[in-house]
């Protein structure tokens, strides 16, 4: 007599029941990351990132030829000398799967107690969405929580992730329920988490920041007149972090950065924006960026390396960045209270 075989597809995790036990399972997923810094890594992984048709619109008989022509043959060496720059040698990955994964692996430990099956993912590169739902099938998850890891919604974050999650589960015969946690853009926890990591790590300075720059990853204006909400959620964290802060929209504005392609992005730019500033007059500024969870190529390198660059060139002197939540308390507050919500009624 020959036993059935373990898991090993997520069609045969939701082939039959899985027992009378009820376990949760909690996933976090983030952006994605790259396997290593050279050109073959970099080219998958914008490869994948790239053909994602909720980050680029364009019709595909207009944008494969650019993508596979043009982009895919010249960007990953840059990207990758980019990357470099910023690479955990320690452990040969990305700060961003750094962080991540340690958000993981603290909540796990937070809820240990609760029986709760927690996982983290992403949504382009490794570990996959797909590849993380099956191993939660195979521990037994009959309720998951999916936890897309951006505060402020958009179509070409929340959303993608969003679709990748369920058309994992579309190909199941037996799906778990599922919740999925909102954008908490205006999430008190989330609020006062940023403005006391902007407190304490001004605390620390030798110097005054005339003015503080929230910088949020930007997307094309076509975007947001098809109706994504993003720029209003940026607008609304801004606006109660000032009003937490008591700060005025003089010492505390926004931009947007990261914009790729010919279009018209969301503004002010962000490098605009400083080499502005600095050429005003303005001798000390400080940046933070509230629409990210950890820290990554976009913090580390384009702000804290590019943007400070730019402003001590334009004539600035000081410039600092602040870095993100990642698994610090105060980060690991924010993602705790969201899934303990989430979890309500289940755990």
């Amino acid at each position: 007599m020959t036993l059935s075989s373990p898991v090993t597809t997520i069609a045969e995790a939701g082939a039959s029941p899985r027992g009378n036990s009820t376990k949760t399972g909690v996933m976090l997923v983030n952006l994605g990351t790259p396997e290593g810094t050279d050109a073959r890594s970099m080219r998958r992984y914008l490869a994948e990132f790239l053909s994602d048709r909720r980050v680029i619109e364009w019709p595909r008989a207009i944008w494969y030829p650019i993508l596979y022509g043009i982009v895919l043959n010249t960007r990953p060496k840059k990207s990758g000398a980019l990357y470099d720059k910023i690479w955990n040698t320690e452990q040969n990955e990305s700060p961003l799967r750094t962080f991540t994964r340690a958000q993981g692996e603290k909540l796990a430990a937070t809820l240990a107690d609760s029986g709760i099956h927690v996982d983290w993912a992403m949504r382009y590169g490794t570990p996959s969405i797909e590849s993380v739902l099956e191993n939660m099938l195979a521990a037994g998850c009959e309720r998951i929580v999916m936890f897309p890891l951006y505060p402020q919604y958009s179509a070409t974050t929340t959303a993608t992730v969003n679709d990748k999650f369920f058309e994992s589960l579309s190909k199941l015969r037996l799906m778990p329920s599922v919740r999925i946690v909102p954008p908490y853009y205006n999430e008190p926890v989330y609020i006062d988490a940023l403005a006391h990591s902007i407190e304490t790590h001004l605390a620390a300075l030798d110097f005054e920041p005339e003015v503080v720059i929230a910088s949020y990853h930007g997307i094309p204006q076509s975007y947001v007149k098809r109706g994504d909400p993003y720029p209003s959620h940026c607008e609304e964290t801004t606006r109660l972090l000032r009003e937490r802060l008591g700060w005025d929209d003089k010492k505390l504005i926004m931009t947007y950065q990261s914009r790729f392609g010919p279009e018209q992005w969301l503004q002010p730019y962000t490098d605009k924006t400083v080499e502005k500033l600095a050429r005003d007059g303005v001798k000390s500024v400080a940046a933070f960026n509230p629409g990210f969870v950890v820290d990554c190529l976009e913090t580390l390198e384009e702000i804290a390396g590019e943007a400070a660059d730019i402003f001590r060139h334009a004539g600035g002197k000081n410039f600092t960045h602040i870095p993100c939540l990642n698994d610090g308390p105060d980060g690991m507050a924010v993602i705790e209270q969201l899934v303990r919500r989430e979890l309500s009624g289940w755990a």
